[in-house]
Protein backbone atom coordinates (compact mmCIF):
# COMPACT_ATOMS: atom_id res chain seq x y z
CA UNK A 1 0.00 0.00 0.00
CA UNK A 2 1.56 3.28 -1.11
CA UNK A 3 1.90 6.24 1.23
CA UNK A 4 1.57 4.22 4.40
CA UNK A 5 2.84 4.95 7.87
CA UNK A 6 3.12 2.97 11.08
CA UNK A 7 0.31 3.05 13.63
CA UNK A 8 0.80 1.76 17.17
CA UNK A 9 -1.87 1.60 19.86
CA UNK A 10 -0.45 1.20 23.33
CA UNK A 11 -2.61 0.66 26.44
CA UNK A 12 -1.63 -0.10 30.03
CA UNK A 13 -1.46 -3.84 29.24
CA UNK A 14 0.97 -3.28 26.36
CA UNK A 15 0.90 -2.93 22.58
CA UNK A 16 -2.66 -3.53 21.37
CA UNK A 17 -2.05 -2.91 17.68
CA UNK A 18 0.86 -2.25 15.35
CA UNK A 19 0.54 -2.15 11.56
CA UNK A 20 0.89 0.02 8.47
CA UNK A 21 -1.97 2.34 7.60
CA UNK A 22 -2.91 4.86 4.92
CA UNK A 23 -5.28 6.88 7.12
CA UNK A 24 -6.24 7.33 10.79
CA UNK A 25 -9.37 9.05 12.06
CA UNK A 26 -9.59 9.99 15.74
CA UNK A 27 -11.48 12.44 17.92
CA UNK A 28 -9.36 14.77 20.02
CA UNK A 29 -10.50 17.35 22.53
CA UNK A 30 -10.03 19.85 19.69
CA UNK A 31 -12.22 17.91 17.24
CA UNK A 32 -11.86 15.13 14.69
CA UNK A 33 -8.51 14.63 13.04
CA UNK A 34 -7.69 12.68 9.91
CA UNK A 35 -4.06 11.71 9.46
CA UNK A 36 -2.29 10.84 6.21
CA UNK A 37 1.42 10.13 5.68
CA UNK A 38 3.46 13.31 5.98
CA UNK A 39 1.06 14.98 8.43
CA UNK A 40 2.46 17.83 10.49
CA UNK A 41 3.67 16.61 13.90
CA UNK A 42 1.21 17.14 16.75
CA UNK A 43 0.10 15.78 20.07
CA UNK A 44 -3.56 15.74 21.05
CA UNK A 45 -5.68 14.50 23.92
CA UNK A 46 -8.17 11.85 22.80
CA UNK A 47 -11.83 11.83 23.68
CA UNK A 48 -13.85 8.70 24.38
CA UNK A 49 -14.61 7.74 20.79
CA UNK A 50 -13.94 5.07 18.16
CA UNK A 51 -10.65 5.31 16.25
CA UNK A 52 -10.54 4.16 12.63
CA UNK A 53 -7.33 2.85 11.06
CA UNK A 54 -7.41 2.23 7.31
CA UNK A 55 -5.25 -0.67 6.12
CA UNK A 56 -4.92 -2.55 2.85
CA UNK A 57 -7.36 -5.12 4.29
CA UNK A 58 -10.03 -2.54 5.18
CA UNK A 59 -10.80 -0.43 8.22
CA UNK A 60 -9.79 -1.49 11.71
CA UNK A 61 -11.98 0.04 14.44
CA UNK A 62 -11.02 0.42 18.09
CA UNK A 63 -13.13 1.59 21.02
CA UNK A 64 -10.72 4.05 22.65
CA UNK A 65 -11.47 5.45 26.09
CA UNK A 66 -9.25 8.51 26.06
CA UNK A 67 -5.52 8.98 26.09
CA UNK A 68 -3.18 10.79 23.72
CA UNK A 69 -2.37 10.78 20.03
CA UNK A 70 1.12 11.60 18.78
CA UNK A 71 1.46 12.25 15.06
CA UNK A 72 4.80 12.22 13.24
CA UNK A 73 5.16 12.37 9.45
CA UNK A 74 5.72 8.60 9.24
CA UNK A 75 4.14 7.29 12.47
CA UNK A 76 1.07 7.66 14.68
CA UNK A 77 1.18 6.49 18.27
CA UNK A 78 -1.98 6.26 20.34
CA UNK A 79 -1.42 6.01 24.07
CA UNK A 80 -4.86 4.84 25.13
CA UNK A 81 -6.43 4.63 28.54
CA UNK A 82 -8.05 1.51 27.07
CA UNK A 83 -8.56 0.23 23.54
CA UNK A 84 -10.69 -2.68 22.35
CA UNK A 85 -11.54 -4.25 19.03
CA UNK A 86 -15.30 -4.59 18.47
CA UNK A 87 -15.25 -8.38 18.74
CA UNK A 88 -13.53 -8.17 22.16
CA UNK A 89 -16.26 -6.03 23.71
CA UNK A 90 -18.49 -7.87 26.18
CA UNK A 91 -21.98 -6.58 25.39
CA UNK A 92 -23.50 -7.66 28.72
CA UNK A 93 -20.72 -5.98 30.66
CA UNK A 94 -21.08 -2.77 28.63
CA UNK A 95 -24.87 -2.76 29.17
CA UNK A 96 -24.36 -3.27 32.92
CA UNK A 97 -21.87 -0.36 32.98
CA UNK A 98 -24.34 1.81 31.10
CA UNK A 99 -27.17 0.99 33.53
CA UNK A 100 -24.94 1.68 36.57
CA UNK A 101 -23.79 5.03 35.18
CA UNK A 102 -27.32 6.08 34.27
CA UNK A 103 -28.53 5.13 37.76
CA UNK A 104 -25.74 7.06 39.47
CA UNK A 105 -26.41 10.15 37.39
CA UNK A 106 -30.17 9.93 37.93
CA UNK A 107 -29.88 9.50 41.70
CA UNK A 108 -27.10 12.07 42.19
CA UNK A 109 -26.25 10.83 45.67
CA UNK A 110 -24.12 13.04 47.87
CA UNK A 111 -20.43 12.69 47.09
CA UNK A 112 -21.03 11.52 43.54
CA UNK A 113 -18.15 12.34 41.22
CA UNK A 114 -20.31 13.58 38.34
CA UNK A 115 -17.46 13.83 35.85
CA UNK A 116 -16.41 10.25 36.55
CA UNK A 117 -19.98 8.97 36.25
CA UNK A 118 -20.45 10.89 32.98
CA UNK A 119 -17.21 9.45 31.59
CA UNK A 120 -18.37 5.95 32.56
CA UNK A 121 -21.64 6.59 30.73
CA UNK A 122 -19.80 7.82 27.62
CA UNK A 123 -17.45 4.79 27.64
CA UNK A 124 -20.33 2.34 27.90
CA UNK A 125 -22.30 4.03 25.11
CA UNK A 126 -19.24 4.13 22.85
CA UNK A 127 -18.38 0.47 23.50
CA UNK A 128 -21.95 -0.61 22.67
CA UNK A 129 -21.97 1.52 19.52
CA UNK A 130 -18.68 0.01 18.34
CA UNK A 131 -19.85 -3.53 19.13
CA UNK A 132 -23.20 -3.12 17.35
CA UNK A 133 -21.88 -1.22 14.34
CA UNK A 134 -18.56 -2.87 13.60
CA UNK A 135 -18.67 -6.56 14.55
CA UNK A 136 -18.06 -8.51 11.36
Amino acid sequence: MANTFRVDIVAPQGIIYSADSSFVLARTTGGDIGVLRGHTPLIGALKIHPVTIRTENGDEIFAVSGGFLEVQPDKVTILATSAERPEAIDTDRAKDSLARAEKRLAERQEGLDIARAQASLERAKMRLLVKEKYVR
